[in-house]
Parts: C-alpha cells; sequence; structure tokens
C-alpha cells in the first residue's frame, strides 16, 4: 500500500512559513541600533579620554626635559667647551702646558660647579 505522490503544492504548504515574525516591532529595532550606537560612542569618547591622557602625559614630559634636563645638559657641555676654548686660547697665548692628573676629578668638578647654579 504505497501512498500517491505528494504534489508540490501540499509540500510548500506544509513547510513552516520562514518570513519575520510580526512580534517584533519596527520600533524595537530602532531602539537596539540605538543602543548599539551609544555604546559605540562611548568606547570612542573613552579612546579619546585615553589619548587626552597620553598627551598631557607627553606633554608634562616634554616640560621636565625643557625646563630641567636641557639647561643642566647645556650649562654642563657649556663649561666643558669654555674650558676646551680657554685652554687653547691659554696655549696659543701663552705657551704652557697645562696637565689635568685625574679626568675623572675635574669631570666631577665640572657636574658640581654646573649643578651648584640651579
Amino acid at each position: 500500500m504505497s501512498s500517491p505522490p505528494s504534489s508540490p503544492s501540499t509540500e510548500l504548504a506544509s513547510l513552516p512559513d520562514s518570513a519575520p515574525s510580526d512580534d517584533i516591532d519596527d520600533d524595537d529595532l530602532f531602539h537596539d541600533n540605538e543602543e548599539e550606537e551609544e555604546e559605540e560612542e562611548e568606547e570612542e569618547e573613552e579612546e579619546s579620554d585615553a589619548e587626552k591622557e597620553w598627551k598631557e602625559s607627553l606633554q608634562q614630559l616634554e616640560l621636565i626635559l625643557t625646563m630641567v634636563l636641557v639647561p643642566y645638559v647645556g650649562k654642563y657641555f657649556g663649561r666643558k667647551c669654555a674650558y676646551w676654548g680657554w685652554a687653547r686660547f691659554m696655549e696659543w697665548r701663552y705657551p704652557v702646558e697645562i696637565v689635568v692628573t685625574s679626568s675623572g676629578t675635574a669631570k666631577a668638578a665640572g657636574a658640581v660647579e654646573a649643578a651648584a647654579a640651579l
């Protein structure tokens, strides 16, 4: 007892409806999109806050370098250059040989003199 083959129209009628259900309103979808957009904006704000903090820290680092480190290093090397130039001038003007017995002591004295005025 075989059953007659079913026709295509009866097969389609027996399939469940694949169309979206009417339970979801367009307003619900709109609110979901708004929430997603708000979350994305919050993430962008967090990134911009982190970026602002990064820029502030770079500005503080630059301030430390320009206000503390550069003058100290400039003064040290300026004195070193001045001593070198004065020694060359004195050797040219008066042929006297200057001998530094301890270069470490001379360098330390130059660093202490440079730091003393700060």
